[in-house]
């Protein structure tokens, strides 16, 4: 026997059916919380040991008209007890908490799909904001799903009506009684959820014991009413042993900074300016200045790169974080951080363009601008994380290569895996890489002149040595106008010019890559996928479907973009046909086309949304049959 939440009245007895998955939409207004009820119900399933992925999905606008198609916000869940790729193609629960939710999202929902609807907010007023001629609850468009109509706002009312808060104030905690409702639906404990709300709200004692009021009368609703009568019950996933925690793309990234910055013993200098989806990269480093990390939030992009690089000069490790209309603004730097040849890490976070574009959406069309968005000759790495999780490995790549190489490194990340989440396996930190570099200590003229020439360069890596400012005896001149080989003095020779642009354009190439590695469980197929950044998810289940139905066909992601793995080109030459799927109009398939004469093919997407998995399935399934028609 079970009892409700903060009572000793016995549970309710219903069904309980067992799955293996579930996927979870709550949709709501701006206002409405829904992203903090998605990320609560996503923490104790996380706490639970499931398997997940969440794809948030914001408004552009800061506070759009309430009530309005612009400015419903949606957060979806996809938690399962085995291993998955992806926050899931549609819900199989939808929670609606008012009528631009449910016509924003009722085409994702399946037939046969569980919809809860918050029928407080179904006023003829709000119907009409969003185009209802009639009120869906009532016409028997919505017969098809397995529709519960909640009166969320009045329940949540009055459980708080003891609490002498005003009606305003308890009405909106109804997003807690939403969350109490799908946490009794899922069997998810209610410990963690209650102990965030005393935290959350520590200082205002009266608001988080409203909300915990309100989380627990859903919970009971739930066991109280006669509507539900399954509830249903997902295991734990069977993941690698160790320690597990949620993280976000961005979050990630700045565990990734701060370690890298532990593992190469340097202080972090992070010159930034906020912008949508990059901005949480701040506020994360902000608070580990414990770590040696020094946060400055500049007044542009242009003077953010400028203190990153300037940092760099100095003997620490560079960074700074934007989107794509940010690293328009600071391509110059970066073209200087090329001429100087100095470490620096400038993380793109992409979202949809161009111009403001879409600033909440996500997007990864900013590839060629990493590539050749610079005057002149200016060859740069370019990495790209494939998962939330992996953003913290990649990080660290790019500091490897950075400080290695002596270069700016372009990191891509985009707005799916920024504000995506996954469990990811805290890692042991002894098992980092060593990232210590080595900076100059003494002259190095090779002519006996007891000088020190700065573009003087290692034999391996093509690197030029790092002499701090103030090393006795290693005055230095750096700077944007051209240098001479070696001694790096001003030079206006050609001769000097066409060889220091082809010394850049090497130490790129020549940076040493892992080979990229390809999933072909029969090693026989015709037929490779090939896809970097967010991408990796939607293909990997997409392929994972297409086997299932006895098809044949290998998938390659690319985590290097620039120089590309040395094996790259004998991958794709060994199979019939390749294809591309991106979310920009083709921009890696131009690139593998130019590079190595493949007959790269591209399916694109521009939406501003991720892929999904039955999408790309009926998509490799029809290229499968025209590959086995040649």
């Amino acid at each position: 026997m079970s009892v409700t939440a903060g009572s000793d009245t016995p549970a309710r007895e219903t069904d309980v059916h067992k799955l293996d998955r579930v996927v979870i939409r709550f949709a709501g207004d701006s206002g409405d919380g829904m992203q903090l009820t998605g990320d609560r119900f996503t923490s104790e399933a996380a706490a639970f040991g499931n398997d997940l992925a969440t794809l948030p999905n914001f408004p552009a606008e800061i506070r759009a008209p309430q009530g309005t198609l612009p400015g419903v916000s949606s957060f979806q869940l996809h938690f399962a007890d085995y291993d998955i790729l992806t926050p899931g193609d549609r819900p199989d629960v939808l929670v609606a908490m008012n009528p631009a939710a449910l016509k924003s999202n009722i085409g994702d929902l399946p037939h046969g799909g569980i919809l809860i609807v918050n029928t407080d907010e179904f006023t003829k007023r709000n119907l009409a904001k969003v185009g209802y001629e009639a009120n869906p609850l009532e016409d028997g468009s919505l017969a098809p799903y397995q529709v519960h109509q909640v009166a969320m706002a009045t329940l949540t009312k009055g459980a708080l009506e003891e609490t002498g808060l005003s009606k305003k104030d308890a009405e909106r905690a109804k997003n807690m009684f939403a969350l109490g409702l799908l946490s009794w639906m899922y069997h998810r404990p209610t410990e963690g959820t209650e102990r965030f709300l005393r935290e959350k709200f520590g200082k205002k004692p009266d608001i988080a014991e409203a909300n915990i009021l309100a989380f627990r009368a859903g919970w009971n609703y739930g066991e109280t009413t006669e509507s539900f009568a399954v509830t249903y019950e997902v295991a734990p996933a069977k993941l690698p042993p160790g320690t597990y925690r949620q993280i976000t793309g961005n979050t990630a990234l700045a565990y990734g900074i701060v370690a890298a910055g532990q593992r190469a013993q340097l202080p972090v200098l992070v010159g930034t300016y906020p912008i949508t989806p990059a901005s949480d990269i701040l506020h994360e480093l902000a608070k580990h200045k414990n770590f040696g990390v020094t946060t400055f939030q500049a007044e542009d992009e242009i003077a953010g790169i400028g203190a990153a690089l300037g940092a760099s000069f100095g003997g620490a490790l560079g960074v700074t974080s934007t989107s794509g209309p940010g690293v328009a603004l600071k391509s110059e730097t970066i073209g200087l951080a090329v001429m100087t040849e100095l470490p620096l890490i400038v993380i793109d976070v992409q979202r949809g363009g161009p111009s403001t574009g879409l600033p909440t959406k996500t997007e990864q069309a900013d590839l060629l601008q990493a590539m050749f968005g610079r005057n002149g000759e200016a060859p740069v790495p370019i990495v790209a994380p494939c998962s939330p999780g992996d953003a913290f490995d990649i990080a660290l790549e790019a500091v490897r290569i950075a400080l290695t190489y002596r270069t700016p490194v372009l990191l891509l990340s985009d707005g799916s895996i920024a504000n995506g989440s996954e469990p990811w396996l805290i890692p042991d930190v002894a098992t980092l890489p060593d990232l210590k570099p080595t900076f100059a200590s003494e002259p190095n003229a090779p002519d006996g002149s007891g000088e020190f020439w700065p573009y003087l360069r290692d034999p391996e890596t093509l690197a030029r040595p790092w002499a701090v400012p103030g090393t006795p005896g290693l005055q230095h001149r750096i700077g944007g106008l051209e240098k001479a080989e070696g001694k790096g003095n001003i030079s206006y020779d050609p001769d000097n010019h066409d060889r220091m642009v082809r010394l850049r354009q090497a130490k790129i190439d020549g940076i040493r890559v892992p080979d990229v590695v390809v999933d072909d469980p029969t090693a026989d197929a015709r037929v490779l996928v090939v896809g970097w950044g967010s991408t990796f998810g939607a293909i990997g289940a997409a392929c994972r479907r297409v086997r299932a139905q006895g098809m044949r066909i290998a998938h390659a992601h690319l985590r290097h973009l620039n120089p590309f793995p040395r094996n790259l080109g004998s991958v794709l030459r060994s199979y019939d046909r390749v294809l591309v799927p991106e979310l920009n109009l083709g921009q890696l398939a131009m690139l593998l086309r130019s590079k190595y004469l493949v007959d790269a093919v591209s399916y694109t997407k521009v939406a501003g949304l991720p892929f999904k998995a039955e999408e790309l399935q009926s998509v490799f399934t029809d290229f499968l049959k025209g590959a086995d028609a040649q």
